[in-house]
């Protein structure tokens, strides 16, 4: 049954059983009135006994099933689902419904990863067979008395009634929808895995308006996105805050890159082996005029939410390039990139065009991909690593083990290194799983015959037994804080790394700080 075929059944059903129980009530108090007229006193009273539990009963069920059937024009023609508008105007009847009967509601919302990429590259028809499946999935998923609607473009919302002592229906039917929105599905002849970002809130308080609860789900919904592990989050209070912090980093960070208020931060990489420098990790810094001082996981997450992440990210590799052309040759610089960037066709062509600028050779660069790059379009992914390999520019796996890691990833885009989680290096010395799952990675890095590096070294320890197991590379508070460009030269300068100088001999595993 499709979606405005089933809101159509459920009118009917409504009408049905809104006349149903109006001709019973009638019947079972005529025949109670009969009853006494008899004689039959206990008879009766049992008969209007019955006819109270029956009209308890329809007052419970009844509102749920009484919404005003949507006209055609809120109907989405896609999807079949309810619009927006008429989302708006059935949900806060159904709120006030469910206050009457101290019942609660929850909102979720649903977003669709990478969707504007994804129509993009693989055409609009399957952009629009992803949302019928998205649309199909959660109204199959959605409880018979919820509203589910498609609200703009990819998101769509369902406004769930519950009982306050089983709020954790809702919860699990979020989780059911996390799993099947991120099976793979094959459409018009392209198999995807979309993921989604789901949000919710819920108030069962009886002050819930439906423009509160969009607002609060909006807001989770976008932490749910910055988060990006495809798992439900819930709205808290402390996200009005982090939305305000939110708005003025987008007021400001356009006007901040035209400025080059975001300077880069260069973070040691070691040869565990021999505790030799070899390169720098970059990363964004921003002393905001508000907000203070920034780093990368902070504003980042913002900037690729809004666009703006490959701006960021050219005008870090720009100004690390530019300062890094007179370092010993042995000296790499580590470029991460954002998921978002590996949807642009032209990122390749960008990154080779700032070498050419910058004077700075190929082989001292490394482009990190972390593997949620790969699942919107791998073959685009693909494609440009394959033109970033032809100009002899390294490539990294990055935070591998977070989430979705898999030996298909490893060998699906020629990686010449991979970075282990930073979580698991932390958590080592506390926790076998994670000394397990980090040794598993090495082990099989070995057999793949690709160099395993550990990011969140934090200490001698762990740098021991990272170096047993046979992790090749290590960076982390261990060799020293980030450094802006001055205190990275001074370094090198010492440590006798800058061009035309003779490098010493390394004495410590730590470098700075």
């Amino acid at each position: 049954m499709s979606a405005s075929r089933h809101i159509v059944a459920k009118t009917s059903a409504s009408a049905s059983f809104s006349g149903a129980a109006v001709a019973g009530g009638v019947l079972l108090l005529a025949a109670a009135i009969v009853l006494i007229q008899l004689g039959m006193d206990q008879s009766a009273k049992m008969l209007l006994s019955a006819t109270a539990i029956a009209a308890t009963l329809v007052y419970w069920r009844l509102p749920a099933l009484s919404a005003r059937s949507p006209d055609a024009e809120q109907i989405d023609p896609l999807t079949g689902l309810t619009n927006r508008r008429y989302f708006h105007d059935a949900g806060q009847g159904m709120i006030e419904s469910v206050r009457r009967r101290h019942r609660g509601i929850a909102l979720m919302l649903v977003d669709i990863d990478r969707f504007r990429a994804i129509a993009g590259s693989l055409g609009h028809e399957t952009g629009d067979l992803l949302l019928r499946h998205v649309a199909k999935t959660i109204r199959d998923e959605a409880p018979s008395d919820a509203i589910v609607a498609r609200f703009e473009g990819d998101c769509f919302g369902c406004l769930i009634p519950f009982d306050p002592r089983g709020r954790d229906r809702v919860e699990r039917l979020a989780e059911r929808l996390a799993i099947r929105l991120g099976q793979p599905v094959r459409l018009a002849e392209q198999e995807l895995t979309p993921r989604a970002a789901i949000a919710l809130t819920r108030i069962d308080d009886g002050t819930a308006t439906i423009d509160r609860l969009v607002r609060q789900a909006d807001l989770a919904l976008i932490a749910a996105k910055a988060r990006n592990d495809g798992k439900p989050l819930w709205f808290v209070p402390a996200m009005e805050e982090a939305m305000a912090e939110r708005n003025a980093i987008i007021t400001d960070l356009r006007a901040a890159l035209a400025q080059g208020d975001i300077q880069p931060r260069f973070e040691a990489q070691v040869d565990l082996g021999t505790a030799r420098l070899t390169g720098f990790e970059v990363s964004g810094h921003w002393e905001h005029p508000s907000l203070g001082t920034m780093t990368a996981e902070r504003f980042m997450p913002v900037a690729e939410a809004c666009g703006l992440s490959g701006e960021v990210s050219l005008s870090l590799m720009r100004q690390a390039m530019a300062a890094a052309r007179d370092w010993d040759p042995s000296i790499t610089l580590s470029i991460p990139l954002a998921a978002s960037q590996f949807q642009d066709a032209w990122l390749a062509q960008k990154i080779i065009k700032t070498l050419t600028e910058c004077g700075f050779p190929a082989h001292r660069l490394e482009i990190e991909i972390t593997e949620n790059a790969l699942f919107a379009n791998l073959a685009l992914a693909q494609s440009i690593v394959i033109s970033l390999k032809n100009q002899g520019i390294a490539l990294a796996l990055d935070a591998f083990g977070r989430g979705y890691s898999s030996l298909a990833h490893l060998r699906a885009l020629p990686f010449d290194r991979v970075r282990i989680d930073p979580n698991f290096i932390r958590n080592m010395a506390s926790d076998p799983d994670c000394c397990a799952i980090v040794t598993a990675i090495v082990h099989l890095g070995d057999s793949l015959h690709l160099p395993v590096a550990a990011k969140g070294v934090r200490d001698l320890d762990i740098e021991m037994r990272l170096r047993d197991i046979g992790c090749s590379h290590g960076q982390g508070a261990l060799y020293g804080p980030p450094l802006d460009l001055a205190q990275v030269r001074q370094m090198l300068a010492e440590k006798r790394l800058l061009a035309g100088t003779t490098a010493s001999a390394p004495t410590s595993p730590r470098l700075a700080g």
